[in-house]
């Protein structure tokens, strides 16, 4: 997916650039990019692949070069991240987290007009540089945006650093967050609100979707409007969103926790002896899960977090599958002859989930229980790139619907209704698959609730299809 951080002060702001940017590292894997505005008025940047490495270890020796009291960075998944232009609006750099659905149409309509720009080795162009230069095409900055927001199909946030201060806009749904705090001597700007709290910031504002704010060192004020309709990205709740972070009031941590709770109260087919937390994002729901159940939380499954804070994603699909299982071990002496209900936040291909139990039982495991925090993935994302998944076809659901309706989608809809007999056959098909004892995931309402925000503001679309552009 992706997250950015921008600070603006009165004295030096590099150091809570680089602290800032490395806490949105959970947001992506490919690179990091950092750009401030030197006291002499010049942009010093620097771009990273992450892939293999983490932010804080890639950009330390490239500190001492950076100088200046405003700056923006990033933790991009999909191109190298800050952009830098000068144009009739002046000089400014760019970062997005955005995806454009449309790009390919979009630059053959450049191409039509006599346009140009640059080109990746791979035969791709940088998505962040083609935002910019519809920027451009506005009078204004805020014109500009606002031709980001009518042209493109996907959905795009971003920060711009000018020489007069940082520009935030919201995509126009605000499919993400972005979050504004105070410090003692200025403003930072942020994806999460996890970068604050340990460099002196405390969250003062949550942008709107479509909202576009100016942010200097002395305070900030409103260029756009936000708009009245909200497609904010359940996920950033379900798994990207670090546990402490807030998006529109409610906190991950704990809409995971109601989720399991929820869940807990009504799960009385079975009789664990406890329950435990697939890490990380499965550890909140089965916390909220043992006291809705009322039996004992355990530690299972403990990430190795010395040396596998994170999964960085091999491009060999041997190396990728290894590096999942290596981060994460069981606890043989507490699962001998235990039945136990896993929770964790999602099932995407179900191929890690089923290596996972595989080791559980191999360990002792007597009964294997999966909850999961969400519904059943049923539809790609478009709007947003939380998985890497190129065809809908990678999902697990989509795979045992093919098998159970001989190739054909046209009842797909009837997978949606978890009431259905439709839909009881995939769930019993997936548990199957996975070779657990039993799988339940929570409901759409239930997921609704956790959120607190109404049905209509949150983006389900790969759950039920129903979101828009």
């Amino acid at each position: 997916m992706g997250g950015f951080f921008g600070t603006i002060k009165h004295s030096d702001c590099i150091n809570d650039l680089f602290y800032g940017t490395d806490y949105n590292f959970h947001m992506g894997t490919k690179r990091g990019g950092m750009i401030a505005l030197s006291n002499d008025n010049l942009f010093i940047r620097k771009i990273h692949s992450i892939e293999n490495s983490y932010f804080r270890t890639k950009f330390e020796d490239d500190l001492p070069n950076f100088s200046g009291n405003s700056g923006i960075g990033i933790i991009s998944d999909t191109d190298p991240q800050p952009i830098m232009m000068h144009c009739h609006l002046g000089r400014f750099a760019l970062v997005t987290v955005a995806r454009i659905n449309n790009l390919k149409a979009l630059e053959k309509e450049f191409l039509e007009q006599g346009k140009y720009f640059s080109e990746h080795s791979s035969g791709t162009i940088n998505q962040t540089e083609f935002i910019a230069m519809l920027i451009n095409e506005g009078k204004t900055f805020v014109e500009g945006i606002e031709n980001v927001f009518k042209k493109i199909k996907g959905s795009c946030s971003m920060l711009i650093l000018t020489e007069n201060g940082i520009i935030a806009a919201r995509d126009k749904l605000g499919r993400t967050s972005i979050l504004l705090a105070k410090g003692s001597d200025g403003y930072a700007v942020s994806s999460e609100t996890c970068s604050f709290p340990n460099l002196g910031y405390e969250l003062e504002y949550t942008m709107g979707p479509g909202e576009i704010i100016h942010i200097t060192a002395d305070g900030y004020t409103q260029l756009r409007k936000p708009n009245d309709k909200m497609q904010i990205c359940a996920f950033l709740w379900v798994y990207y969103g670090f546990p402490v972070c807030t998006h529109e009031n409610c906190n991950v941590d704990e809409m995971r926790y109601i989720c399991g709770c929820e869940m807990g109260k009504t799960d009385n087919d079975i009789q664990p002896d406890f329950v435990s937390g697939i890490p990380d994002s499965g550890i909140g729901m089965a916390v909220g899960y043992a006291v809705g159940r009322k039996i004992p939380y355990r530690n299972a499954i403990v990430k190795y977090t010395p040396t596998w804070p994170r999964s960085f994603m091999p491009i060999d699909k041997k190396r990728r599958e290894l590096v999942a299982k290596m981060k994460l071990i069981a606890n043989r002496n507490m699962l001998k002859n235990k039945s136990v209900v896993f929770c964790d936040d999602s099932i995407v291909r179900g191929n890690q989930l089923k290596d996972n139990i595989k080791d559980l039982y191999r360990y002792g495991a007597k009964e294997v229980h999966i909850r999961i925090s969400c519904p059943p993935i049923l539809y790609q994302c478009n709007y947003l790139n939380f998985t890497s998944s190129q065809s809908e076809m990678d999902l697990i659901t989509r795979r045992v619907i093919r098998n159970l309706e001989n190739n054909s989608d046209e009842n797909l809809k009837a997978y949606i209704n978890i009431n259905s007999p439709e839909y009881n056959r995939m769930i019993e098909t997936i548990r199957t698959t996975l070779n657990a004892d039993s799988l339940k995931f929570n409901s759409l309402e239930t997921l609704v609730k956790a959120i607190g925000l109404p049905k209509e503001k949150i983006c389900t679309h790969c759950f039920d299809g129903s979101s828009y552009y």
